[in-house]
């Protein structure tokens, strides 16, 4: 009897160059949950210009997987709105929002980037920038994507924080895709062309056929780390970099 094929996951951050420079820590996180056929995966930027971005996006991440692992693709609308509000509502109470306000929430801001799948049916869930990013193995021309969304202007972005964060909450569903990356801002620029309707083939593809053929899950994961830690590529980007990359059975 053939043995039955799991999700797979490998992801890494690193600290950008910029925020290497003026000794911050990287503020990316990402966090991951599986129960049996079903996968909830989520990466956060956390806003360089916000106090504790770190921590707003660390509490995105791990509230939204310990809450959306429940979930299912028929109400997975409500259960993300619903894990958000938790998510800003530990923000609120947090011991560092010292007002104890909605206001205060604002010095946690992040971006969100998630997919809930089940089996080889998803949709992503999305505010701000950063990318996700759904696709046939082998097939860099078949893909969904979940883009990026910016403010009025390019450096300007939308973070779960704000007032206005429902309004800004893109979901993006798929079928039938075996292959997923999520990705925050800093790695964009590397995977897409500027119109996002082409992959950059020559960095993600032997990204992704490397992962696929590497036994050793330390290995590949510290091959990742140090792909996106390049010099070249931090010469490029100098922003923090996480990449999730999800091989679904």
């Amino acid at each position: 009897m053939a043995k039955k094929e799991c999700i797979q996951i490998l992801s890494a951050n690193i600290q950008g160059a910029l925020h290497r420079s003026k000794n911050m820590p990287c503020q990316d996180c990402y966090a991951s949950k599986i129960n049996k056929n079903k996968l909830i995966a989520v990466v956060s930027d956390g806003a360089g210009s916000a106090k504790y971005g770190k921590i707003g996006a660390r509490i995105v991440c791990d509230t939204l997987c310990d809450l959306l692992i429940r979930s299912d693709l028929k109400n997975i609308r409500r259960d993300v709105k619903n894990a958000l509000r938790v998510a800003r509502q530990k923000l609120i109470l947090h011991r560092l929002n010292k007002n104890k306000s909605t206001a205060g929430i604002m010095d946690f801001s992040a971006t969100v980037v998630g997919v809930f799948c089940i089996k080889n049916q998803g949709v992503f869930f999305h505010i701000g920038d950063g990318a996700g990013l759904a696709f046939y193995e082998g097939q860099s021309d078949n893909f969904v994507i979940s883009e990026p969304a910016n403010g009025a202007f390019s450096c300007e972005t939308f973070f779960y924080t704000m007032n206005d964060w429902q309004d800004n909450l893109r979901f993006t569903f798929f079928e039938n895709a075996n292959r997923i990356i999520l990705m925050t801002d800093g790695v964009t620029d590397f995977v897409f062309a500027d119109d996002f309707y082409k992959i950059r083939q020559k960095f993600l593809f032997p990204i992704i056929n490397y992962l696929e053929q590497e036994t050793n899950k330390v290995s590949a994961q510290k091959a990742l780390s140090n792909t996106l830690n390049d010099t070249r590529a931090q010469r490029i980007n100098a922003d923090d970099k996480t990449l999730l990359w999800v091989k679904m059975p």
